[in-house]
C-alpha cells in the first residue's frame, strides 16, 4: 500500500498514476474524503477519552471544595454511550478506510508508457522453426509425455499428467534454475503451498484477486498462486538486519489459479493451466538498491532463456498492464511456431515499499526503521518452458531435441517417438 502521508500531500501524483492505468480517479477522492472523516472522527473520540479521564478528577476536586457537582455528574454518566458510539462510527469508518487505501495501486514508475500498448525493448535468438502445424499439445500428446483428457475427467479442465521423460525434463528445469541461483548467491526455499488470509494480503491486493486463487472451504486458507506471495510472507511482522539486506531467494513451489475465461488455444496442453511449478526470484533490498537489484534479477533471467536457447524477447508492460502493486514490470516473452507469435514466459517487477507497507517487513537505518523494498522476477515458469521447448525444439523426425544446458538434468538429449512407444502403459 501506499503511504498515506503521500497520498494526502500530493493526491495529483496519485490521480497522474491512476489515469496512467485507466482506473477511475473516484476511487482517491473516496479515500481522501474518507480519510478526512476518519481524522475527525478520531480527533473526537481521543478528547472524548481525555475528558472521561479528567472529570473525575474534577469532581475529585469539587467535592473537596465543597461545590455543586451535579452538572459534572450528569456530563459522567453520558460520556461512556457518546464515547460508544464515537468509537462504533470510527471503527466502521476506519475499516472503509482502510479497504480503499489497500486498493489504491502502487504509483507507476516514469518510464511506463500510458494506455495498453506494451514496448519492446529487445530480441534474443534465432528463430528455428518459423511455422509449425503442431502446438506443443499436440506433439506431446503423441509422443505420450502427457494425458489432459484422464486429468480432465478426475480433476477437471486444465489438469494434466506429465509423464514419461517429461517428468524428467520438467525437475530438470527446476534443478538446472535452481543450480544457477543458487551459484549467483541466491538463498533457496521451498514455499508453504498455503497461507491465510493475512499473509496474503501482505503481498497482493486481495480484492482484484481473489477471484483468481482457490480458497480451502471453512478454513482462513488459500492456495498459492506464486512463490512470490509466500516468500513475502517470511518475513511478515519483523524488523530485517541492516546487514543482512539484501536478502535474494530462489523459491520453488507449485501455484495455483483459477484461470477463469476462455483462452482459445491455451485451454489445451501446458501452457495455461489451474497448477504449475515455478522457480521464482524475490528480493528484500534497501531502497537505494531497488533499481541495482532489479537489474540483477532481469540479468538472470535473460540468461537462462538464452542458455534454454529458445527465442525470447522483453517488453516493458504499460502502465494498464502493470500490476496494482508493481511500479514497472518487464515480461519475457518467448517465441510459439504453431501461434507464429511471443508468450509471456515470466515477469520482472519492482514493488518499491508496497508490499512491505501491508506486510509490516522493515530494517533499521541507523535509529530509524524504514520499510524495505521488495522485487519478484519469474526465473522460469516449468509447464510454459517446457511447452516453448517443445514447439522451438521439434524435428521433422517427429523427436524433441533438449538444449545442452540440461542434458546433465535429463540423462538424455532427445525425446523419440520410439521411446514413447516403449514407455506407454
Amino acid at each position: 500500500m501506499l503511504d498515506i502521508k503521500l497520498i494526502r500531500e500530493d493526491p495529483k501524483l496519485v490521480k497522474d498514476s491512476l489515469k496512467k492505468r485507466a482506473i477511475s480517479e473516484s476511487i482517491l477522492d473516496e479515500l481522501l474524503s474518507l480519510d478526512n472523516e476518519w481524522k475527525q472522527l478520531k480527533k473526537e473520540t481521543d478528547e472524548l477519552r481525555a475528558r472521561r479521564n479528567k472529570i473525575s478528577q474534577e469532581i475529585n476536586l469539587a467535592k473537596k471544595n465543597k461545590e455543586q457537582i451535579d452538572n459534572l455528574i450528569k456530563e459522567a454518566k453520558s460520556i461512556p454511550k457518546l464515547l460508544q458510539e464515537k468509537e462504533n462510527n470510527l471503527s466502521k469508518t476506519e475499516k472503509k478506510r482502510i479497504s480503499l487505501w489497500k486498493n489504491i495501486p502502487n504509483i507507476l514508475d516514469k518510464s511506463v508508457p500510458k494506455g495498453n500498448k506494451n514496448k519492446i525493448l529487445k530480441k534474443f535468438g534465432r528463430i528455428k522453426n518459423k511455422k509449425l502445424e503442431k502446438g506443443h499439445a499436440e506433439v506431446l500428446q503423441e509422443l505420450d509425455l502427457i494425458d489432459t483428457e484422464k486429468a480432465s475427467e478426475v480433476s477437471g479442465s486444465r489438469f494434466y499428467y506429465l509423464k514419461n521423460e517429461l517428468v524428467k525434463l520438467n525437475f530438470a528445469i527446476i534443478q538446472f534454475a535452481l543450480d544457477f541461483l543458487w551459484k549467483k548467491g541466491f538463498k533457496l526455499i521451498q514455499t508453504p503451498y498455503m497461507l491465510n488470509r493475512k499473509a496474503l494480503e501482505g503481498a497482493i491486493t486481495l480484492d482484484t484477486f481473489e477471484e483468481s486463487i482457490y480458497k480451502i472451504e471453512n478454513e482462513d486458507l488459500y492456495l498459492i498462486g506464486t512463490a512470490e506471495h509466500a516468500i513475502n510472507a517470511l518475513k511478515f511482522n519483523e524488523i530485517i538486519s541492516s546487514k543482512e539486506l539484501p536478502l535474494r531467494f530462489a523459491g520453488f513451489s507449485t501455484n495455483f489459479r483459477k484461470e477463469a475465461g476462455s483462452h482459445g488455444k491455451d485451454t489445451k496442453g501446458i501452457f495455461r493451466t489451474h497448477q504449475f511449478d515455478k522457480v521464482e526470484q524475490f528480493v528484500f533490498c534497501k531502497p537505494k538498491d531497488s533499481w541495482k537489484e532489479f537489474d540483477l534479477i532481469l540479468k538472470n533471467s535473460i540468461e537462462l532463456y538464452k542458455a534454454l536457447e529458445i527465442p525470447f524477447r522483453v517488453i516493458l508492460l504499460s502502465g494498464q498492464e502493470t500490476s496494482r502493486t508493481a511500479t514497472k514490470t518487464i515480461d519475457l516473452e518467448g517465441y510459439f511456431p504453431s501461434q507464429g507469435k511471443y508468450r509471456e514466459l515470466g515477469s520482472c517487477s519492482n514493488c518499491l515499499d508496497y508490499q512491505s507497507r501491508r506486510s509490516n517487513i522493515k530494517f533499521r537505518d541507523k535509529d530509524e526503521l524504514k520499510f524495505v523494498f521488495t522485487l519478484n522476477n519469474t526465473a522460469i515458469a516449468t509447464e510454459r518452458m517446457i511447452a516453448c521447448i517443445c514447439e522451438n525444439f521439434f524435428q521433422k523426425s517427429g523427436s524433441i531435441k533438449i538444449p545442452k544446458a540440461l542434458w546433465k538434468y535429463t540423462g538424455f538429449k532427445e525425446i523419440k517417438p520410439t521411446k514413447s512407444k516403449i514407455h506407454k502403459a
